[in-house]
């Protein structure tokens, strides 16, 4: 009996924490960035092009996520600006044509919330980020039974750091990024 017993444990344990690969949905997910502009005002855009995957159990207690983006879909609503930021004053999106992003701890900071300790690089230059993330919320998909979750990941990035442009008066040097994303279980 308590060989069955421990048994039955060790199958609800593993099944409890099993942890299991998912992928965005990106008709419901947006990169978004915000930086200052003379110091009076902020711009905010978004990289239309991503793609992020994430292994986690069930909660998403303990999610280690990988992030794409490619940086020649640089959005701000103006052209001009776009093209400038695809060029080798920013981003140089012909040598440069992804940032990623890979986690390599996370700590868990309440119920749903978590902050997650990665390597980001731009422009070929890695640092060390920290973004705090938060679980909004993980429901069954009804047409195939498998688990969708909505997660919202934010933190601020030195752009210097990664030689993302020079210092300058007119654009501030931190820039807030905010991921808002469906994930699907897979």
């Amino acid at each position: 009996m308590k060989k069955i017993f421990s048994l039955l444990l060790l199958a609800v344990t593993v099944t409890t924490f099993a942890q299991s690969t998912w992928k965005v949905d990106k008709a419901h997910s947006k990169v978004i960035f915000n930086i200052t502009h003379l110091m009076i005002s902020e711009v905010t855009g978004n990289f239309g092009d991503f793609d992020i995957q994430a292994t986690a159990d069930d909660t998403f207690a303990n999610p280690n996520f990988t992030v794409e983006i490619k940086t020649a879909s640089v959005d701000t609503d103006n052209e001009r600006r776009d093209n400038h930021l695809r060029s080798d004053d920013f981003f140089g999106t012909e040598e440069f044509p992804s940032m990623t992003f890979k986690t390599t701890s996370v700590e868990k900071t309440g119920e749903k919330t978590f902050k997650l300790i990665g390597e980001l690089t731009i422009r070929g230059i890695t640092n060390s980020i920290t973004l705090n993330g938060k679980v909004n919320g993980i429901i069954t998909n009804r047409r195939n039974e498998k688990l969708k979750a909505g997660l919202k990941l934010t933190g601020v990035i030195d752009r210097l750091a990664f030689k993302v442009g020079k210092k300058s008066a007119s654009v501030g040097d931190e820039i807030e990024m905010t991921i808002n994303m469906e994930m699907n279980q897979q």
